[in-house]
Parts: structure tokens; C-alpha cells; sequence
């Protein structure tokens, strides 16, 4: 339901009536407190500046034109010419009984369909994902959900290196393994790179094989694509067992690896020579940028590319091939200039066309309680599958005698869903700008902005309807000012994934999760809903207040990639 789309309507109605003519942005916002209404319209005061009026005198104009017959029951002037709106209860209660039993909580498709690329997660081949790659998969699969469900083409993008002179040394080390019949060092990456570094600085005739091999997979011998490979495939294979964990929708067929984009690089070369952007220096081909005094290197002396080089091809491919409308980085805040540069060229050489917006999905770093990168104790990188093992383990901690669960499958699969719900949770809970201190207390609290607090009140609506365990029919009726601030919170939720969705920020959908399932506590504690002594209708009328509750807590979480669960 937007809302604020219909509430704009009438606003710019009432000007047009009143006679105000205006080019200003103006819009109404969701009001601070109760006392001030639902929604809030601020624009007299910036009209006040070019009409050279008294905002308070405009906003009288303004309102005596506006409508209050269907969705607005009243207005009034306040402060300084603060206009003040409170939504109808009949509207309300018409409008939330409309979608008691829509599967989208009453959120519609977007009549602009663009076609997204989302880029996101990005692990290294030569190693296992380790807690550096968490917040770029989990924001991404999060802003991939969230398009998808607001009904735009999405094509999930996993950015991979796997070409250059390291995987020389790894496909060569990998075929001495095989001779030997020794497969268990690739159960660990990071152990196998490292045996396989040893092996290239002990021995010269390694090394030299290994760079043999380097030259062979690029000019496509087929031995050594062979053995390339599968250790792709080996790698990717590790990716995936972390995904599935997560719950990450990330396949093989999203992977779009450097070597993809191998054969493009000449063309970007050439392409930046024929818009007169290219300027030697050292021997090395450059882009100068204004503002800059780095120049973006996209050929090195020696005729190698560079990783530049291989995101404007990119950039290329889906802006000429894709055809899409929209590129979202997700990536480090640390590459924010490097995102920038490549932007800024890809445009200037008509590569991407000038409708195509471009971003870099920033985000911060996951820090520990000493406000310092997340490490081991030791120093070394957390590997995610281990934190995502550990999260499973605690959360079984945190629940195991709160509830007799039928077995310990029952409890393993609970377990599951609170521990990699927190996980998740507390990074997307963040402005993803920010660092963020990663506390397993905190993220495992029945307390506070957390999966947990989320999953519970879900838990606690299915336990109403299993004592209830009736037919459920009848309609919404608002009656008290509790329900209806639930009931508009509700309707408020498409207008939320909207917000989230113009800029990348998964925090607002977490923030109005937390506010919905607030406003429910203090409706459940306040509303009496099994009770003997109200009337059939209220209770019939509460209960599906709650059902509607639960089902834009569970369309929530499930956009994040959270799962619910019904007892907890």
C-alpha cells in the first residue's frame, strides 16, 4: 500500500485548488510522535520562502482544500506551519481486511521494471570464505531478494578471480596432488595454498612448470584448462557448502569470472583510444581523471591488464549485452575511489549509456569488541563456516530450555534458524556504511533489534492461533489507538521496501521490523485476544490484526533471508 504516493496526490490536489503554484520537491514524511498524526507535511515552510507568505497562513490555504472524506479523517495546522494528518480507521480497517490473506502483505509490483545486476560476494578461488566476505554476500542476496520480490529482473552476478599467474602455481601443484593420489590437502584451501607457495619457492623446476602453465591456460591448452578447472570447481564447491548454510541463492550459473571478460580487454583498450582518453606514461596506458592525481591505470608496460581494465569490460558486457538498467556493487567501502574512477570513465566513453545508474553498494567492516577487524585469537581470518557453525551451536545454548522440542532434529532445525538469523541480522541491521562491533550477547537477545526478537513474536502469534485452532473469518475493525498504529504500520510496508530499495540500504526494512513487532507487543499485552469476556467480532477482528502481523514479520525476514520459526 503506498500510502504516501496517494497522500502526495492529495497535497499537490489541495495546491492546485488553492491555487499554489510550486516547483519545489515537496512531499509528506511519517510523523515523529502520535500527538503530531500519522504523517507529517513540511512544504508550506518551504513555500513560504518563494510565495513570500506566512507558512502558517499557506498551510491554512492548503488544508482547507484537502479531502477528508475516504482516507483522511483530519488535519490541522501546527508549529510553525507544520500540517498535521491522521489516516481514517474506516479506511483502515477496509483496507487491511483487503489483505488478511494476500500472499505480498498488500505490496504490488513496480509498474517501472528495471533489469538489476547485483554484484556481490566475490570470494577468492584460492582460498575459503572467511569472514571478510560475509557482509558483501549477505547485503547482496538481501538487495537481489528485495528487488526480485518488488518485481524487477534480477541477474545475481558472483565476481570471481580466477586468471593470473598464482593459478600457474595452484593447477601445477593441484596435478602433482593427482599423480600422487593425495586429494585430502584441498578439504583446506588455505593449507593447500600454502603448501603450494612452498613448493613454488623451494623448487625451480616447479616454478618453472608453474609459469609454463600460466602461458598454457591462457593460450588454451586444454591439459591445463582441464586442471584449471577443477580447481575452480573444487573452490566454488567450498562457496557453495558456505551459501547453503546461509541460505544464500548464489549458483555456479551466477559466477561470472575474470576470465569471462579476458577476451574483452583489447576492446576497452581500443575503445578508450578512439574517445582520445588514453595517455602513455612509463609505458603504461592511462586515463587521467579530473580532481585526480592518480591516473587509472588500465595496461601495464608489460602488456598485462589490470583489474580496472577488467571492470569497464564488465560494465560494458552489462550495459551492451545485458542490457540492464541498474549495476549494484556491492563491495568494501575501501574501493569506494576505485568504483568512482571506473564510473566516471565508463560514461565519459559512452560504455555505459547515461541512463544506466551505476552505484557502489558500500559497507563498513565487521569489527570485535576491541573495535578492531574481526580475527581469530591468533590473528588469522575467521573462516564464515566455522562462525557460521558456532552461531548454530550458541543459539541451540540459548533456546534448548526454553521449549520441549519434540526431538533434537525439531531443535537442530530451530537452532539453525535463530543462529544464522543473528548472524545475518545484526550486520543488516546496521547502516551498511558503518562498522559494526559483532557481539554474539547481543545478536542472541531476546532484547532490542535482533532476529531473535523478531522470531519470537512470530513464535508467539502462531502459539495464539494454535490455541485458537478455529475457522477464521470476519474482518478488521480498528477501534483504539493501538491498533491503529499497528494496522497503518502494516500498510506502511511497501512503502518501506520502496525506501530500501531506491538506495541499497537493508537497514530501513530491519528498523521498521523492529517498530512493527514493538507496536504488536504492546498491542498483545493491551488487546486482550483469547480472553472469555470480548465480544466474538473484536476478538475475530484482533486476531486477524495478529495474523497480518505475522505475515509482514515473515515477508520481512524472508526478503533478508531469514528464516521464522513457529515456538521458540
Amino acid at each position: 500500500m503506498k500510502i504516501k504516493s496517494q497522500l502526495n496526490q492529495i497535497i499537490k490536489d489541495a495546491l492546485d485548488s488553492a491555487n499554489i503554484e510550486t516547483k519545489e520537491d515537496i512531499s509528506v514524511s511519517d510523523a515523529t510522535k502520535p500527538e503530531f498524526g500519522d504523517y507529517q507535511f513540511n512544504g508550506a515552510m518551504k513555500l513560504a520562502r518563494t510565495l513570500r507568505r506566512n507558512p502558517r497562513e499557506i498551510a491554512s490555504d492548503i488544508i482547507k482544500e484537502i479531502n477528508t472524506t475516504t482516507l483522511i479523517s483530519k488535519v490541522e495546522v501546527a508549529g510553525a506551519g507544520f500540517i498535521n494528518i491522521w489516516i481514517d480507521n474506516s479506511w483502515l480497517s477496509k483496507e487491511l481486511t483487503k489483505i488478511i490473506d494476500d500472499k505480498r502483505v498488500g505490496v504490488g509490483v513496480v509498474a517501472d521494471k528495471k533489469r538489476i545486476v547485483v554484484d556481490y560476494s566475490g570470494p577468492n578461488m584460492a582460498k575459503q570464505m572467511h569472514v571478510g566476505h560475509l557482509r558483501s554476500t549477505i547485503i547482496g542476496d538481501t538487495l537481489a531478494n528485495l528487488f526480485r520480490f518488488l518485481g524487477h529482473d534480477v541477474i545475481p552476478q558472483n565476481h570471481i578471480g580466477d586468471w593470473g599467474t598464482q593459478f600457474g602455481m595452484l593447477i601445477a601443484y593441484l596435478e602433482e596432488l593427482e599423480e600422487d593420489n593425495n586429494r585430502q590437502n584441498l578439504q583446506d584451501l588455505e593449507q593447500f595454498y600454502k603448501d603450494a607457495k612452498v613448493r613454488f619457492d623451494k623448487s625451480q623446476k616447479f616454478k618453472d612448470k608453474a609459469r609454463e602453465y600460466v602461458v598454457k591456460i591462457q593460450q588454451g591448452d586444454s591439459h591445463c584448462l582441464k586442471l584449471w578447472r577443477e580447481f575452480i570447481d573444487i573452490s566454488l564447491g567450498h562457496c557453495e557448502e558456505v551459501y547453503s548454510k546461509l541460505g544464500v541463492k548464489l549458483t555456479k550459473d551466477d559466477v561470472r569470472a575474470e576470465s569471462f571478460y579476458n577476451p574483452m580487454l583489447p576492446k576497452v583498450i581500443d575503445t578508450l583510444k578512439d574517445r582520445g582518453m588514453l595517455v602513455e606514461s612509463n609505458g603504461a596506458k592511462c586515463v587521467f581523471l579530473e580532481n585526480s592525481n592518480t591516473p587509472v591505470i588500465v595496461q601495464k608496460s608489460d602488456g598485462g591488464y589490470l583489474y580496472a581494465t577488467t571492470d569497464l569490460a564488465g560494465l560494458w558486457f552489462r550495459a551492451n549485452e545485458l542490457k540492464v538498467d541498474r549495476v549494484s556493487y556491492v563491495v568494501d567501502a575501501r574501493q569506494s575511489e576505485h568504483f568512482k574512477q571506473i564510473f566516471t570513465i565508463a560514461k565519459r566513453a559512452n560504455m555505459v549509456p547515461d541512463n544506466v545508474k551505476l552505484e557502489h553498494i558500500a559497507f563498513g567492516t565487521m569489527m570485535d569488541k576491541s573495535g578492531r577487524p574481526f580475527k581469530t585469537r591468533d590473528g588469522g581470518t575467521v573462516k564464515l563456516i566455522d562462525l557460521l557453525d558456532e552461531a548454530v551451536l550458541r543459539a541451540k545454548e540459548t533456546i534448548k530450555d526454553r521449549d520441549s522440542y519434540s526431538d533434537s532434529k525439531d531443535l537442530d532445525r530451530v537452532a539453525k534458524a535463530i543462529g544464522i538469523g543473528a548472524v545475518k541480522y545484526a550486520d543488516l541491521s546496521i547502516n551498511r556504511e558503518s562498522n559494526y562491533l559483532f557481539s554474539w550477547d547481543k545478536m542472541l537477545s531476546f532484547d532490542g533489534n535482533t532476529a531473535l526478537y523478531m522470531q519470537y513474536a512470530y513464535a508467539r502469534i502462531a502459539s495464539i492461533f494454535r490455541k485458537y485452532n478455529q475457522e477464521l473469518n470476519g474482518k478488521i475493525v480498528i477501534s483504539d489507538e493501538l491498533e491503529h498504529r499497528l494496522g497503518l504500520m502494516i500498510l506502511k510496508f511497501e512503502d518501506t521496501l520502496l525506501k530500501a530499495s531506491e538506495d541499497g540500504y537493508p537497514h530501513i526494512i530491519t528498523s521498521y521490523l523492529y517498530d512493527l513487532v514493538t507496536l504488536f507487543m504492546k498491542f498483545y499485552e493491551n488487546n486482550p485476544i483469547l480472553k472469555d469476556n470480548i465480544d466474538r467480532d473484536t476478538q475475530i477482528s484482533r486476531l486477524l490484526l495478529s495474523k497480518l502481523t505475522a505475515n509482514t514479520i515473515k515477508k520481512g525476514l524472508e526478503i533478508l533471508g531469514i528464516e521464522v520459526v513457529d515456538k521458540i
